[in-house]
């Protein structure tokens, strides 16, 4: 009886209590994850032990939805998924009946050419299928590989790759491409349980394999790359991949991006971004200036490691954590350019010098390369250059020359554009195949303009923005010392009257680079 009487006082008081003056029930958004927000939102009414959804349209603020929910990482904001496109169901064209169709066609194939060899699985990606195939026993491997132009013509296709044998099984792939392809959107990689949860330093999302598994590498562990491919295979999507990954993950006090772009329009996107060390590079000769800045910050970290005690960059930040003093960690510098090819035909010499010097000893100190090409030439991608960068990507080229200059075997010649994709790590004996993630310029605005509104102006590195105004470059001596071959080489050059590098390579019997240096002190010379 008390109850009520009390029940009915406060329920008078509540009524004459404007409606303007009231709470409002606010949606409980921590209840989701950042890629679990729904399109509607629900109030939850508690009756007992049951709760009721009465669904209702929610129109809240956005910044108001993202730092309910978004994690920070020593107070920096990360990015919300949801500035990312959603991926959707996609149905596959290519049915269980077009497959049985397609795994008839290739044994008929196989008859037809007199080798006896079964289909035994079938495994569907994103772009292509691959059919395993189990010879008879006597049957050579060289026979299927030498097939590929007819197995091509039986699918009316303009290609298909074969993998002989698949690494770890006693099985010859044959990769057939789909009739439509299911596109890969980076928000899918970001959201999945192996980026979230995996224990990378440096986490990279490059796409998803044929099996369907998302490829995630460790630029950590690579610890350069070296990524090549024509125009429009999906080579500038590969690095805003790269890019937008490590900015998902890591905070600017943990990894500093330096970004050198001479076509202007590709990472100048980026600018004012606080993980830039750095505004955005697009001058050459400034470029290699930086670049010698990075040797000089390589050589002064190692000596910071000597005096500590410690062997790398994460053993140090580990005993800068553990002495509880104001020392700042050392971020990582990750070093993105976009076209090699600008870079070592205006200086070749002074480009490879730099970047070979970085690859080989730049691990330890945190300082990683990412070097992008559309010209996979022999003069673009030399040997030194090959050979200190053994973690490579491979996009669609047009010769088996190109594909054997990225990778050292054929294969991406092969391959069908738009992402398409050979990724060799370190130490893998064969690469392997993927659909490179798809991420638009909107997507990546996106997340700049968020970036740029939440997190702190970017923090530029005095030392680097004057050493780009000083006029001589770090380690270049006025007087450059002479080759003892420079006068046979003036020689050659006055005889034929051509002033080329790959002649003095073939009448000297000398590498690329000691003839762009002797090429380079004659016009200095003259």
């Amino acid at each position: 009886m008390i109850l009520n009487n009390i029940f009915n006082i406060l329920k008078k008081i509540w009524t004459k209590i404007p409606k303007s003056l009231r709470r409002k029930e606010v949606p409980d958004y921590q209840e989701y994850e950042t890629d679990e927000i729904p399109k509607k939102l629900f109030k939850i009414k508690k009756t007992g032990k049951k709760e009721k959804k009465l669904e209702e349209e929610a129109t809240f603020d956005r910044d108001y939805q993202i730092s309910k929910q978004e994690p920070k990482i020593n107070s920096y904001q990360v990015p919300p998924l949801s500035l990312l496109s959603d991926s959707y169901a996609e149905e596959k064209t290519d049915t269980k009946l077009n497959i049985e169709e397609n795994v008839k066609t290739l044994e008929r194939t196989f008859t037809n050419f007199g080798i006896n060899a079964k289909v035994v699985g079938v495994i569907q990606g994103p772009t292509v299928t691959r059919y395993e195939i189990h010879p008879a026993p006597g049957v050579k491997i060289s026979k299927i590989t030498n097939l590929s132009n007819d197995i091509a013509l039986s699918f009316a296709v303009a290609s298909v790759r074969i993998e002989a044998p698949i690494p770890g099984k006693n099985a010859v792939g044959i990769e057939v491409p789909n009739r439509k392809r299911i596109n890969v959107y980076l928000k899918e990689i970001l959201q999945s349980s192996e980026f979230k949860n995996g224990k990378y330093k440096l986490p990279i999302a490059l796409g998803i394999d044929i099996g369907g598994k998302p490829i995630i590498a460790d630029l950590n562990e690579l610890p350069h790359l070296l990524i090549a491919g024509a125009t429009g295979s999906g080579k500038s999507v590969c690095i805003n991949n790269i890019i937008l990954s490590i900015i998902y993950k890591l905070s600017p006090k943990t990894v500093k991006f330096i970004m050198i772009d001479p076509k202007r329009v590709e990472l100048n996107i980026y600018n004012g971004i606080p993980h830039l060390l750095i505004p955005i590079i697009t001058d050459i000769s400034q470029a290699i200036k930086v670049l010698n800045w990075v040797i000089s910050e390589m050589e002064k970290r190692f000596k910071i490691f000597a005096e500590a005690g410690v062997r790398n960059v994460n053993g140090y930040n580990e005993y800068v954590r553990n002495i509880n003093n104001d020392t700042e960690p050392l971020p990582y510098i990750i070093i993105v350019i976009d076209e090699l090819a600008d870079l070592m035909l205006s200086s070749p010499v002074k480009a490879e010098e730099s970047l070979c010097r970085l690859a080989q000893m730049t691990r330890a100190t945190g300082i990683h390369l990412i070097i992008a090409t559309q010209r996979p030439s022999v003069d673009i991608i030399t040997g030194s250059i090959k050979v200190n960068f053994p973690s490579r990507i491979a996009f669609a080229v047009s010769t088996q020359v190109d594909s054997r200059t990225i990778l050292d075997l054929n294969g991406a010649e092969k391959l069908l554009g738009n992402g398409d994709m050979l990724f060799s790590p370190v130490g893998a004996s064969k690469p392997i195949r993927a659909q490179g993630a798809f991420v638009v310029e909107k997507e990546i605005r996106n997340v700049v303009s968020y970036l740029m509104k939440n997190c702190p102006t970017p923090e530029y590195e005095q030392e680097v923005l004057e050493y780009k105004k000083s006029k001589n470059m770090l380690r270049e001596t006025e007087e450059e010392e002479e080759d003892e071959l420079f006068n046979d080489a003036v020689s050659i050059i006055i005889n034929t009257k051509q002033a080329s590098i790959s002649i003095l390579q073939r009448k000297l019997r000398i590498g690329y680079t000691r003839a762009a240096r002797l090429i380079d002190v004659m016009e200095k010379k003259e």
